[in-house]
Order: C-alpha cells, then structure tokens, then sequence
C-alpha cells in the first residue's frame, strides 16, 4: 500500500468512530433514559479519548509527509486532514475527554434548568464549560484570538473581525426592514388546535416532499430540534407544539435542509474527511434555503395551505394569500428558532457579541443572564419574560459550541446568494413549487453544492455554485422584494 493508501484505510476507521460518537449523541437526545446521564458522559469520553488518540497518532505526520495525491479529491483529503491533524495535536487527550465528558453532562444540566426556569441550576456547569473551552482556545490559538480559534472549527478562514464587519453593514438594512415592516397592518394569527399524530404525519410527509430518505434516516422528537450523522445514516428531529403547527413543519424542513446535504454527498467519499459538510456556514445554508426561500415561498405556502385543509379541516384562514403572510408573519418574539427571517439575524448578532465576550473574559457567567435581558430589550424592545424564552433557549453553549452561532447567519448570507443563482436556472421554480415538487430546486442544490463534500473550501463551493463571490447584498435585497411584497410596502 502507498502512503496515502495507508492513510485513507487509517482515517475510514476514525470516521467511523466518530459517527458512532455522534450516534450515542442523538440517542442522548432523543430516548436515552434520564438517568443513564452520567454514564453517558463517561462513555462519550472514552470514546473521544479514543478517537483523540488517533486523531493524534504519530504516523499521520509521516504518512502526510510521503503521500503523493492522484487527483483532486485525493489532494483535498489529504487537506482536510493535515488540517485536523495540527488542531488535534495542539489539544492535550486529557483537555479533550474532559470536554466531552463534561458537555455530554451539561447538556442534561441544561435541559433540567430550562425546565424548572432556574437559570441558577445551569450557570455553574456553564462555568465550567467555558472555563474548558478557553483552555482549548488558548491551545489551539498559541497566542492568537482565543474566540477565532474556535470559530475556525466550525468556518475555517472565518474571523470575528470579518463576520463582526458583515453585521455592522447588515445591521442597518435589517432595522429599517423590520422599523417598516411592524409600523404596517399585521396579518391574523391561527387560533386552532393542531394535533401531534397528525403534525407529525404532515411532518413527514414535508420531508418526503424535500427529498429526505427514510431509508438512510428517519425523524424523532427532542427539546431542540437537530441533524445527526453523514453517510447512509443522517437522522433529524422535530418539536411538536399543539397550537403552533409551523414550529414543527419549519423546523423538520430545515432539519432536512440538513440531512439532505449529507445524504447528498458523493458516495465515493464514504467515511472520508470530504464525505461531509465542508463548513457550518455551508451546511446552514442549505437548511436555510430549504426552509425560508423554498418552504416559506408564497408558491410552496399556497400548496401547504391546500395540504393543511385536506389535513386539519378549517382553520380559520381565509386563504392562500392570509396563509403566506400568517407563515411569514414578523415580530419580535424571544425565541430565535421561531424568528421570521427579518429578526433571525438579530438573535444572531447578539449570541455573536455575547459569547465572544465570555471567551475573552469580557463578560463574567454570573453577568449574563443579565447582560442578555439588556441586549434584547435594546435589540428587540420586548422585556424577556422567562429564562426558557432568554438565556436557556438554545442548548448551544451547554455543548461547547462557542463559535458556531455566527456560522447561522453566514449560512442565511449564502443561502442568499444561492437563491439568486438558483431562480437565474431555474425559471419555473414558483410554478413548481405551487405543486409541491421541489426537485429542481433540491436537485440543483445537491449538484452545484451538496455532492461537493467537503472537496473544496467554503467560500468556494458557494462561488462555484452561483457563478460570483458571496455577499450579503443578495440576501438583503431578497428580504426586502419579499416582506414589500407581503406587506404592501
């Protein structure tokens, strides 16, 4: 065997460890026993100190040093892990199985307080969350920005300076949108009883009607709705709330979004490093694209409607017309999975300034409950009501993803910029999407940016795909043809 042979053979059986990893992490948030908790965490550190180990081995230098790429995705393979070879030797293995141990654990911490609505319960192992990740920034960072070093887990190339400037030119656009948007008439709001059985059905269906394969996946409940997995078995989750269908129905496509990427992926690349998302941004850009310039589409919501009378009998909406605007309805609600597209980056914003503020020390665990009902009066001008509807929303910072949350808005900023290209391509795409079928669509998706992988870098794939570089404008200007349009402004 060839150098690279060796290598490839060595990495398939770490990637494969690694899915099993992510496997006993959906199973923790979907029908894991809640007292099995502590146990998990101590398996979810073997198994990282495990695959730490590996990630780590000696040889890999060697092999990179000798191995001769055959062709392009040979070249990105040995990329990809060369990249993750240098980030996982900064790491020590004990650093490494305390993360997981401690975030497996948190999580179940996280949950318990945001039931209770005891923001007390959580800080501590928040605390101790934070205290661990600036330990690995300042390992993976060597004297650099501690925030950007973990942001580069999730965006590689990406810095805070870069994506805090992207805010600052958004941020303007996006208040006067919203300043317009709230001062016109506001459409109705459902009043109706929605079962669970049946939104799940209806659920299923939505992803069906999105290409997901319940062959390689299939869909469950949980606090927080997810994706998990790559390959041949990609899993999503839904949360159920009887009087508000969309939080269900938009929430299964965007997961689909998701999974459809990572079923989508060139089989050749199984268990491979490019046998996945190249980056989260990427990766939020199909789920965005999926659920708001498709799925909330006037086009598609007259289709829905149709599906929801058949499903649900009258439901107090006079039409197609009330439908898209109810779907599309904007306000400043608390919550940031529930957000119309106008707030959503708003939320975003915060979470960005609040968190690099804990990894730089600015902000003390103790201030931020605090420091968070401030920004979202300011930002929103609605007083937080609740710990679950504030700081205990997102399970996000329980896990350790501290830098993850800008990648949300870079992936609506994409998406953007594939929807231009895409209705450039696709010149039928309202009339099909008025029928239901949005193959065209999730076909375009899946051969301009999804059989990809990880085999190019994340700035250029959404460039290959929409034929320029990405920008912000294109995702600005959609939001304002779209809200003028449904408000008559």
């Amino acid at each position: 065997m060839s150098a690279y042979d060796e290598l490839m053979a060595f990495q398939r059986e770490t990637e494969a460890l690694a899915q099993i990893s992510g496997r006993l992490g959906w199973d923790q948030e979907t029908v894991m026993p809640r007292g099995a908790a502590e146990q998990r965490g101590e398996e979810m550190a073997a198994i990282e100190g495990v695959l730490h180990a590996r990630r780590t081995d000696p040889r890999i230098a060697d092999w990179l040093a000798a191995a001769e790429p055959a062709d392009e995705a040979a070249a990105a393979q040995l990329r990809l892990i060369r990249r993750a070879h240098a980030r996982a030797t900064k790491v020590p293995a004990s650093l490494a199985q305390a993360l997981a141990r401690l975030t497996s654990t948190a999580q179940g911490v996280w949950a318990e307080a945001r039931a209770a609505e005891k923001v007390a319960d959580f800080l501590p192992t928040l605390a101790e969350v934070i205290a661990l990740k600036r330990e690995e920034a300042a390992a993976l960072a060597q004297g650099g920005d501690l925030y950007d070093s973990l942001m580069d887990d999730y965006e590689p190339g990406a810095t805070a300076e870069t994506i805090g400037a992207m805010f600052d030119r958004m941020r303007p656009r996006l208040v006067r949108l919203r300043e317009a948007v709230l001062a016109a008439a506001a459409p109705s709001r459902l009043a109706h009883h929605f079962g669970e059985p049946a939104q799940l059905r209806f659920a299923r269906d939505l992803a069906t009607a999105f290409g997901y394969d319940f062959t390689r996946g299939r869909l469950d409940l949980a606090v927080h709705p997810f994706s998990s997995g790559s390959g041949n078995d990609v899993r999503i989750t839904t949360r159920v709330v009887e009087t508000d269908p969309f939080n269900c129905f938009y929430s299964t496509i965007h997961e689909v979004g998701h999974a459809c990427y990572e079923l989508g992926i060139d089989q050749d690349y199984l268990l491979t490093p490019v046998g996945q998302g190249v980056s989260m941004g990427v990766h939020e850009s199909q789920s965005r694209i999926y659920e708001n310039q498709l799925g909330r589409s006037p086009a598609f919501t007259g289709w829905m409607y149709r599906q929801m009378l058949d499903r649900f009998g009258d439901f107090g909406v006079t039409g197609p017309d009330e439908f898209a605007r109810i779907v599309n309805r904007v306000q400043p609600g608390f919550i940031r999975t529930e957000a119309d597209e106008v707030h959503y980056n708003l939320h975003i914003m915060m979470r960005f300034d609040l968190e690099r503020a804990l990894i730089r020390g600015d902000l003390a665990v103790a201030d931020l409950e605090a420091a968070w009902n401030d920004r979202f009066h300011a930002d929103f001008g609605v007083a937080v009501d609740s710990p679950a509807n504030g700081l205990l929303q997102d399970v996000h910072w329980s896990c350790g993803l501290f830098g993850y949350f800008p990648t949300y808005t870079l992936g609506n900023v994409y998406a953007g910029c594939l929807h231009q290209a895409l209705r450039a391509q696709v010149p039928e795409l309202d009339a099909q999407l008025a029928r239901g079928d949005t193959s065209a669509a999730t076909g375009w998706l899946r051969e301009k940016v999804q059989r990809h992988g990880g085999l190019y870098e994340p700035r250029a794939v959404i460039a290959q795909a929409c034929g320029f570089e990405p920008t912000e404008a294109p995702l600005l200007d959609y939001l304002d043809e779209k809200f003028a349009a449904l408000y008559g402004l």
